[in-house]
């Protein structure tokens, strides 16, 4: 593997961090319509959409580029590329690659122009990662379906104008993975109820969500019916080199190093104390052990080859990272790491706290670490099934 990047993608990072120097401001001369023309300023220079296909809004940028595009944002410590991350990262590409030609004018340039949130109706109870299982129903009735079940664990669903649901429209299949069929539907339709989940830290960021004879015009049918693991499958594997597992721990590694320089152990700094400076290594060698796996994935997406299984191995990587980074940093700074916002003594506004609080959104989110385990035992080591 080759790590020097060439003269071009060099000048792209130094494009990048320019343009961060000229348009990211410390947080505290920051002021309320800053996000608002943050994501005009990257929008106009094309970076929402980046790799998207020039034919949809986006730049057809390269995945190097893309690479170093999050790297240097995230080191930044900058806002998102866009606020509708999910529409971003597959919703958006499911519709380019299955959608009709009305689709694609209705919803793309809505999610480049951070107009609208979308959310993903997968999971349902009793079922957990197994998503083929899914039992919502979709029944063909003239000119739209009548959608009858319950999602859970639906990230983003609270605040959402827009779900991708996968519901199933045939239940006598020789396969679990046949008869499912996938629906844009507004979260404002009747009949939908969504119930938010909230969670240790207090938070509301998941939902169940209920569909109760809920109308849905077969013009919001994404694909053919019966196609929807087709669609899904496709429009997942547009986020599988797994960088963005790495780009989203290196802001928190570099606010622990912050912490640490503020922190003092038994009357010293505690970034003099040799077991602290040795926890801090291990958790960079973990960092960069991540990144060099995300490129080897990168790699094979650059050559065309196709991402398997292998990307399982950093979200297992990045699932306990996290509680180990929040778990270290709330024992270091004692009694006052245990509290919330509002607390007396809460150190960074208590922002470690809930994170540490915050764990099943990245851990149980996108596949529990057994899931991962199985996954990386099974399909990457060749061991026999659980």
């Amino acid at each position: 593997m080759d790590f020097d990047y060439t003269a071009s993608e060099q000048s792209f990072r130094e494009e990048v961090r320019s343009f961060i120097s000229e348009n990211l401001p410390p947080k505290k001369e920051r002021d309320k319509n800053f996000l608002a023309n943050w994501l005009e300023k990257v929008r106009a220079k094309g970076w929402v959409g980046f790799a998207w296909p020039k034919e949809f809004g986006g730049s057809e940028g390269g995945l190097i580029e893309q690479t170093i595009l999050r790297e240097e944002m995230a080191l930044a410590k900058a806002p998102p590329l866009g606020t509708s991350m999910m529409g971003l990262a597959w919703v958006g590409p499911g519709i380019m690659q299955y959608g009709t030609e009305e689709q694609k004018r209705k919803f793309i340039p809505d999610i480049l122009d951070s107009k609208v949130t979308w959310c993903t109706g997968y999971s349902e109870p009793n079922h957990g990662s197994d998503l083929a299982a899914i039992q919502c129903k979709a029944e063909l009735n003239g000119d739209h379906y009548l959608v009858n079940g319950q999602k859970i664990w639906t990230t983003g669903a609270p605040w959402s104008q827009w779900i991708i649901l996968l519901t199933r429209t045939q239940f006598d299949v020789e396969s679990k993975h046949d008869g499912i069929t996938c629906f844009l539907v507004p979260m404002d339709a009747p009949g939908v109820e969504v119930r938010p989940i909230q969670n240790m830290a207090g938070d509301k960021h998941f939902a169940e969500i209920f569909f109760t004879d809920v109308q849905v015009p077969v013009e919001n049918r994404l694909g053919a019916e019966g196609e929807g693991w087709n669609v899904t499958v496709s429009a997942l594997a547009n986020e599988r080199s797994s960088i963005g597992e790495v780009t989203q721990m290196f802001e928190k590694l570099e606010n622990l190093k912050e912490l640490v320089k503020t922190t003092s152990k038994q009357g010293q700094p505690a970034s003099e104390d040799p077991k602290v400076r040795r926890t801090i290594a291990r958790f960079e060698m973990k960092v960069a052990a991540m990144k060099f796996n995300g490129l080897r994935y990168l790699t094979k997406q650059i050559k065309g080859e196709p991402l398997t299984s292998e990307t399982s191995v950093n979200k297992l990587h990045r699932a306990s990272l996290e509680i180990e980074i929040d778990d270290f940093a709330v024992q270091l700074t004692g009694q006052a790491g245990l509290q919330l916002r509002g607390g007396e003594s809460a150190v960074d506004g208590g922002t470690w706290s809930k994170s540490a609080l915050n764990w099943p959104n990245v851990v149980i989110g996108g596949g529990t670490p057994n899931i991962q385990r199985n996954i990386i035992a099974e399909r990457l080591l060749g061991q026999p099934k659980d």
